[in-house]
């Protein structure tokens, strides 16, 4: 994707993102076969819901329809949410992982596995776990000796160390007992509608 073709994209699509009340992260242009494949990435503070990624790929793709941001060939709209693999680049991706552990690349001191505790304008303040039935010990990294940072995924976290108590079962008014961190995974709406020449 040529970078005017991507500025117009950003320029057209960003305003619909920010009247939903998310946050752009990244606009791509990929080529499946003869058609072309449009995906975005939007996410939010507390998460994207699926309701929500719907009503926006809606209105973009009314949007795209009505200009000549992607030319005259066929092309596919995605619009998902970032999932857990995408890298840490920003400020507010290691914000919205607070309490999660991570995987840093540090310029200097080489990987860190630590759990997020807390985040300011200059780095964030870790907890590495303890092996071996070793307490965990604070760390500190800060923004600018991070070269890489992804989440790791824990799939037998012990519930002790969990920043939600057990007595979250009380609160199952929102009508389920699922996770919050359902949202982690891609939640994708193709719009094949988008397909019409423009």
């Amino acid at each position: 994707m040529s970078t005017t073709q991507s500025e117009r994209l950003r320029a057209l699509l960003e305003p619909l993102v920010g009247e939903a009340g998310l946050e752009l992260e990244e606009v791509k242009v990929a080529v499946a076969g003869r058609r072309r494949q449009l995906m975005v990435v939007v996410d939010a503070e507390d998460g994207v819901q699926l309701d929500a990624v719907a009503e926006l790929s809606r209105a973009m793709s009314q949007a795209l329809d009505a200009s000549d941001a992607m030319g005259d060939t066929e092309y596919v709209l995605e619009v998902s949410s970032p999932g857990t693999d995408r890298p840490l680049t920003e400020p507010r991706h290691f914000r919205r992982n607070t309490g999660r552990l991570v995987k840093l690349q540090l310029k200097e001191r080489g990987e860190l596995i630590a759990r997020i505790m807390a985040v300011d304008d200059e780095g964030l303040d870790l907890e590495v776990p303890g092996v071996k039935g070793r307490r965990p010990k604070p760390a500190r990294a800060d923004f600018a000796e991070i070269a890489r940072a992804r989440v790791e995924i824990e799939f037998s976290r012990k519930s002790g160390a969990d920043d939600d108590s057990d007595d979250d079962s009380d609160d199952d008014s929102d009508g389920g007992g699922a996770d919050d961190e359902a949202d982690d995974g891609d939640e994708t709406v193709d719009d094949d509608e988008n397909t019409e020449e423009a």
